[in-house]
């Protein structure tokens, strides 16, 4: 199943297979389930790649798979993958029966043919599907409406009803329940949007540098709105966002049936002006645009391929985040706009990167990051009412004297097929009793979540984690710190005379 909605799904497949067994005189000696899981890829279907695994590291305690019906194999867009993954059963010495097909799967003409007209029906369904999510969601931004994200630093989502009359706000990882609600966006609190107004004060009016901004605000101990100290690039997208002066802007980037992401071209966005209330008044922020866009369009193709190519010289790797953190160079938004692609700009100054990412860069970025995490960990505790100490020695936080943390940062990694990696190394020299990796996101600016790992229920020396792992590691991700916080919230008790 592919959503918390379809709950009974598996419930039901489960009870129609086990009556077919009953009938044929099968004992069902092992269950693989993907719950809350798409259908459009192989990746986050553990029960599916547990299934496969046990086959053919000939560890299987049966003979026989019962599977619902053909399109249990999984929606793909590729109908041959499907039938793949049945002939490597098959290979392995593992039939394949279905229980709600009517036709045996014998090898016989009549049951190929049915099986591939049904496994290209099951692609075809996601194609539909997936145009009609398209569609509804195209029609909901150009109603004003917000599609999923964080809001960004300075505004709030807001819950309104189908009458448009406010819910309230939402808090982070907070969702609608109900199918007829939608959200906006609003100003946050005054303070940040104060925040904001100077951010394009100071970089229109006073000429300040991306990074000379960030730097001042990290002196006021002002963070981003992810509780982070602020780079040039993360004013930087303050600064070209366009909701800031109220524009609903959609579908800059795809990821259509669970396929390679795409950058799209701006043609290809879809937007609503002035639909949210601004705090940045569009003559500032159509200011700021003027000097972005000077900074590129006041060189030429010649000048801006030298500047990035000083600095691929001086850096050795190219990354949309490293450019976009030198003030002497023009965005990666720029480089896009003037050539197309970033990859387009790497190829003409020589640079091939297997990846785009500068591992140099954002190694250094992430370990200027970790005491910030650090900080944020123990005020979380104390919030809570716990006492933390730092020992001087293995550097591990002791949570009221009955615990100890670790804290690692896992640089995200993608894959040429566009799958996110992480790896997490085990600090088991110090023994800690708690492991907290945090999982950063594909940019590598932000937390996407948080591994709170028991450590000594783990022998690995080093994790290698996916997006989705199972749920003997997954069930120990969260999308806070929360729960760690929790564990050493302690209440003061009056003294009983």
């Amino acid at each position: 199943m592919s959503t918390e909605h379809q709950r009974y799904s598996t419930e039901n497949q489960s009870e129609a297979i086990g009556r077919y067994a009953t009938e044929r005189g099968f004992e069902i000696v092992r269950t693989y389930v993907d719950a809350g899981r798409s259908g459009l890829n192989i990746d986050g279907r553990q029960g599916l790649q547990d299934l496969l695994g046990d086959i053919e590291g000939r560890k299987a305690d049966f003979s026989v798979v019962l599977v619902y019906d053909v399109s249990r194999w999984g929606r793909f867009p590729d109908s041959d993958e499907a039938a793949f993954y049945e002939y490597r059963c098959r290979a392995a010495g593992v039939n394949v029966i279905y229980c709600a097909e009517q036709f045996e799967n014998d090898g016989s003409i009549g049951s190929d043919v049915q099986k591939v007209v049904k496994r290209r029906m099951a692609a075809e369904y996601s194609r539909e599907l997936s145009v009609k999510v398209f569609a509804g969601q195209k029609r909901l931004i150009e109603m004003g409406f917000r599609q999923g994200g964080p809001p960004g630093f300075g505004l709030r989502r807001q819950l309104v009803d189908e009458r448009g009359a406010s819910k309230g706000l939402l808090d982070r990882l907070q969702h609608k329940s109900i199918q007829t609600d939608r959200v906006i966006l609003v100003p946050g609190p005054h303070d940040e949007a104060q925040i904001v107004t100077r951010i394009y004060r100071n970089f229109v009016e006073g000429r300040l540098k991306e990074s000379e901004i960030a730097d001042s605000l990290n002196k006021q101990g002002v963070r981003t709105d992810l509780r982070r100290l602020w780079t040039r690039g993360t004013v930087h997208q303050v600064l070209i966002n366009e909701k800031y002066i109220g524009n609903n802007v959609w579908n800059r980037g795809s990821f259509k049936l669970k396929q390679r992401r795409v950058r799209n071209d701006p043609q290809s966005w879809i937007r609503a002006d002035n639909v949210f209330e601004p705090i940045v008044d569009r003559a500032l922020y159509d200011a700021a645009q003027a000097i972005i866009e000077a900074r590129s369009f006041r060189m030429t193709d010649a000048e801006m391929l030298v500047a990035l190519r000083r600095l691929l010289d001086r850096k050795g790797a190219l990354s949309g985040l490293l450019i976009d953190e030198t003030d002497d160079c023009p965005s990666s938004g720029a480089f896009q706009r003037r050539f197309g692609s970033l990859i387009r700009a790497y190829q003409l100054v020589g640079y091939a990167p297997e990846r785009d990412y500068a591992y140099i860069d954002i190694n250094r970025a992430l370990r200027r990051l970790h005491p910030s995490v650090i900080s944020e960990v123990v005020d979380g505790l104390e919030r809570f009412g716990g006492r933390v100490v730092r020992d001087e020695a293995s550097q591990l936080l002791i949570v009221n004297h009955e615990f100890s943390v670790s804290v690692v940062i896992a640089r995200c990694r993608e894959t040429a097929a566009g799958k996110l990696r992480w790896r997490v190394r085990l600090e088991r020299s110090l023994l800690p009793d708690v492991t907290i990796a945090v999982r950063m996101d594909g940019s590598n600016i932000a937390a996407r979540d948080y591994l709170i790992l028991p450590t000594l229920c783990m022998d690995e020396q080093v994790l290698r984690l996916q997006e989705f792992n199972g749920i003997s590691l997954d069930s120990y991700l969260f999308e806070t710190l929360e729960p760690l916080f929790e564990m050493g919230e302690r209440s003061s008790l009056k003294e009983v005379a």
